[in-house]
C-alpha cells in the first residue's frame, strides 16, 4: 500500500505511448470489451454445437430440432452463462491467468453437464434424449469453448505486447506521495499499466521547476500528451489539499477525453461518495469518465458506420443531381473543404457542397455568412437554406472523422461578438470530447445559424455539453427523428 515508507528509486517513464487510443481508425480494444464479447460468443458456441450435433445424429430427419431438445439447449445456455459468471469467466483478470481460466472453464462446463444429467434423472426424462447426441454436444462444446479462449488469449497477448491493452496512466501530484504512487505503477507485476509520468499543477506556465525537480511537466504538458493520445487515465495524487486546488486541476482535465481518478490518503476513502476503481491493486476514486469508451464507443461507431452507409446509398442520386447543378450554376469545384475542430481538438477537413463563388470561399471561417450575402451563389442559397450543402459530411462519417449526431464542427477561426469561440465560452473545448456531428441537440432546439452574440454560442455549447453528458443510442435516435420531422429548412440558415 502507499502508506508504507518506500525509497525513491528512479521511476521509468515513457515519452511515447505504447499504442495510441482509437479515434475512429480502429475499434477501441480493451480488456473490458474483450471479456464482454465472451458472453455472446459462449451463447453462440453452446447453441451452434448443440445444433451441429443434432444434425449429425439425426441426419436422416428432415425437420428441424425437436422441441424437447431445443428447450434443453435453451436451459443449458441459461445455466452455463450463470455458472460461468459465478466462476469469474467474464472477469477482466482472465487475460492474465489463461491456464487457471481454462481449468475453471472445464470445471464449470462439467458442472453444467452434471446438473443437466441430474435433472434428467430426477425428472425421469433422460430417456427422451439421445445419449450419442448428449456426448457429442457436451464434448464438442467444451472443445469449442476452450478453442475460443485460446484464440482470445493469443490475440490478447499480441495486443498487449504492442500496448493496445495497456492502461496509459499519468499522475498529477508532487512530493513523496506522488512518487510512491509512481513507483507502484511502474513496478506493476501484471504489466497492464503503461506509466507515462508525473505532472505537477504548481509549475510556472513556462515549465520552470522552481520547487519540484522529479516531474515531467506542468498541466499544459499533460494536456498536450493527452491530445497526442498518450494518456488514458490521470490519477490525481494530491492528499490534504484544498478543494479550490483540486477544482483547478479538474477544470483543466474536463476539456480533454481522459478518465480522471483521485488517489487520496487512505483515511479519505470513507469520507467520499464516489466510486472506487483499482489499478494494479491501487485504489483510486472515480471523478469523471470519458463520455464514450469501451462498449459505448463501439455502439456509437456501429451506429455511425451502418446508418451512415445506408443513408449515403439513399442520397447518392440526390447528391449527383446537386453536383451537376453546381457545375451548371457557377465555375469551380463541386465540394468545398473547410478546416474545423474535430474529436480531441484535432483539425479535420469537413466536406460541403460549394455554395459560394470560388474566389469568395472562406476556408478558415473568418467571416460569418449574412442574409443576402453576395458571396453565396443562386443555387447556394437554396442549398444552405435547406441544409442540403451538408450532405457530403456523410463521407466524413464513413471516414471516422464525424458522427451522424454530435456537436456541430466549428471552423477554427469562427467568432461570436468579435471573440474566438474558445475565448467567448469557458471550457469550450469540452465539446470536443466526442466526434462532431451532422446534426445535434443544439440544432433541433433552434440554436443554429450565425453567431452574432456571445450568448448564442454559449447556448449552443450548453446544449452540446448536455448531449455529451446524457448520451445514449436512444438519445441519438431521438435527435435523428426530430431532425427528419422538423425538416432541414431553417430561417437561420442562409
Amino acid at each position: 500500500m502507499l502508506t508504507e515508507r518506500l525509497p525513491a528509486p528512479t521511476v521509468q517513464r515513457s515519452e511515447t505511448s505504447a499504442h495510441p487510443r482509437s479515434t475512429g481508425e480502429q475499434w477501441p480494444i480493451s480488456a473490458k470489451v474483450i471479456c464482454g464479447l465472451l458472453l455472446p460468443v459462449d451463447i453462440a458456441v453452446i447453441a451452434v454445437t448443440a445444433t451441429a450435433a443434432y444434425q449429425i445424429r439425426f441426419f436422416d430427419t428432415p425437420t428441424g430440432m425437436a422441441l424437447e431438445y431445443a428447450l434443453l439447449v435453451a436451459f443449458g445456455v441459461l445455466l452455463a452463462v450463470n455458472v460461468f459468471k459465478l466462476g469469474g469467466m467474464y472477469d477482466r483478470d482472465i487475460l492474465r491467468k489463461p491456464v487457471a481460466t481454462l481449468r475453471r472453464l472445464a470445471v464449470s462446463w462439467l458442472a453444467v453437464a452434471a446438473t443437466l444429467m441430474a435433472l434428467g434423472f430426477l425428472t425421469k426424462t433422460s430417456e427422451d434424449y439421445s445419449r450419442l447426441w448428449s456426448v457429442m454436444w457436451l464434448g464438442s462444446c467444451l472443445a469449442a469453448l476452450v478453442a475460443v479462449r485460446l484464440v482470445l488469449f493469443s490475440r490478447a497477448a499480441r495486443w498487449n505486447s504492442c500496448g493496445r491493452l495497456k492502461n496509459k496512466i499519468a499522475i498529477v501530484g508532487n512530493g513523496s506521495f506522488a512518487q510512491r504512487a509512481a513507483v507502484h505503477f511502474a513496478s506493476n507485476p501484471d504489466k497492464d499499466v503503461h506509466f507515462v509520468g508525473i505532472f505537477t499543477d504548481e509549475m510556472d506556465r513556462d515549465g520552470v521547476r522552481s520547487r519540484y525537480d522529479d516531474c515531467d511537466g506542468n498541466l499544459d504538458r499533460l494536456v498536450s500528451r493527452i491530445r497526442d493520445e498518450q494518456v488514458d487515465t490521470v490519477v490525481v495524487a494530491l492528499p490534504h489539499v484544498g478543494q479550490d486546488r483540486l477544482n483547478r486541476v479538474f477544470e483543466v482535465l474536463s476539456e480533454v477525453p481522459v478518465d480522471v481518478r483521485i488517489c487520496p490518503g487512505p483515511e479519505a476513502f470513507r469520507l467520499l461518495d464516489h466510486g472506487v476503481s483499482y489499478y494494479a491493486g491501487l485504489p483510486t476514486i472515480d471523478v469523471m469518465d470519458r463520455p464514450l469508451a469501451d462498449w459505448r464507443q463501439i455502439a456509437k461507431d456501429v451506429e455511425d458506420r451502418v446508418l451512415g452507409a445506408a443513408i449515403l446509398i439513399l442520397i447518392t442520386p440526390v447528391m449527383a443531381l446537386i453536383a451537376i447543378a453546381i457545375k451548371l450554376d457557377s465555375p469551380g469545384p463541386v465540394l468545398f473543404r473547410q478546416k474545423r475542430f474535430g474529436f480531441n481538438n484535432e483539425v479535420i477537413e469537413v466536406f460541403k457542397f460549394r455554395t459560394m463563388y470560388v474566389e469568395c470561399t472562406d476556408k478558415m471561417g473568418n467571416q460569418l455568412t449574412e442574409r443576402n450575402d453576395p458571396r453565396v451563389t443562386r443555387l447556394g442559397r437554396i442549398l444552405r437554406t435547406t441544409s442540403l450543402d451538408e450532405l457530403p459530411q456523410f463521407l466524413n462519417v464513413l471516414r471516422g472523422e464525424m458522427s451522424i449526431v454530435g456537436p456541430r464542427p466549428h471552423a477554427i477561426a469562427s467568432k461570436a461578438g468579435g471573440y474566438l469561440y474558445r475565448d467567448a465560452v469557458t471550457h469550450y473545448d469540452a465539446r470536443h470530447r466526442v466526434k462532431p456531428g451532422i446534426t445535434g441537440w443544439a440544432q433541433i432546439n433552434g440554436w443554429r445559424g450565425p453567431t452574432e452574440t456571445v450568448r448564442q454560442i454559449r447556448k449552443r455549447v450548453e446544449h452540446d455539453l448536455y448531449y455529451i453528458e446524457n448520451w445514449s443510442l436512444w438519445f441519438d435516435l431521438k435527435i435523428i427523428a426530430f431532425t427528419i420531422v422538423k425538416g432541414f429548412h431553417s430561417k437561420y440558415a442562409f
